[in-house]
Parts: structure tokens; sequence; C-alpha cells
């Protein structure tokens, strides 16, 4: 299974944010240059993290965007399935099937069962369990925004 590049960025924008101490706000500006990505492809993902209600975001000339809930209560399971348009692994899946061995196919049974375990494994992580490196994170963080 591939999980597309918006929900790698929405955990790559969750784990920058608690490499950061809780009170502090980042902007995203300093995200985008920690991971080398689009600021602007970054806005709509934190738009959409703050409407999950993940990351606050505080407007203002001196405002910015933080963690609203501690890590361990950002389960990566729930983050996956917020974020994914679909799990149409295979076109069985989707609604408009044109495979002729639909009605007599196991595939489909398989390939849901993967899934399901696939989701399953991810629901038993938290974002605490992701950066429990913190340290490292943040040395990472600052001494690459040096260069």
């Amino acid at each position: 299974m591939r999980l597309t590049t918006y929900s790698d960025y929405s955990l790559r924008v969750l784990i920058f944010l608690s490499s950061e101490p809780r009170e502090k706000l980042v902007n995203i500006k300093d995200i985008a240059e920690a991971y080398d990505i689009s600021k602007n492809h970054l806005m709509k993902i934190i738009y959409n993290l703050g409407k999950m209600g993940y990351i606050e975001t505080v407007r203002g000339r001196n405002g910015g965007i933080r963690l609203a809930k501690l890590p361990t209560e950002i389960n990566i399971g729930e983050i996956i399935r917020k974020t994914e348009e679909d799990f149409n692994i295979v076109e069985c899946f989707e609604h408009g099937n044109t495979c002729v061995i639909t009605p007599v196919c196991s595939l489909k049974h398989i390939f849901n069962n993967a899934l399901e375990q696939f989701l399953q494994v991810l629901d038993q992580y938290t974002l605490d369990d992701i950066v429990k490196n913190n340290a490292m994170l943040k040395d990472y963080f600052s001494s690459n925004a040096k260069e």
C-alpha cells in the first residue's frame, strides 16, 4: 500500500510541531524549509489539520501554528484515515467497478483483509511513538535550518 503525499506531509507537519515546545508558535515557512516542501502545498494541509482539530492556528503578526493535542492523543491510524482520499487498492474496491471476474474473485477479500490489518497496525501508534527521539529531531531540524 502506498500513501499519498498529502498523508505523508500531514504526518511530517505533526512531527515537526511535536519537536517544538508546546507553547511555541511555528510558522509554515519553517516547516517548508525543514522538509524542502512548497509552502503553498503545506498551507492546504495545515488548514485541514486545523479543521480536524490536530493543530491550532493563531493569526496575527506574531501568529503561527502548534499542536492542539498532546502527541499521545494523536493516533496515526486516525490521521491516515482522515488524510487519504480512498483506500481503493484495486479496481473492485471502486464504485462503478468494471472487472468482469468480481462476482467470483476472492482477491478483493484478500486485499480488504490486508488493508484492515494495515490500519489496525497504524491504530496501535500515536504521534508520541513516532517522536520518542524528540531531542534528535529538534537537533536535526535546528542543524538543517542553518545550512
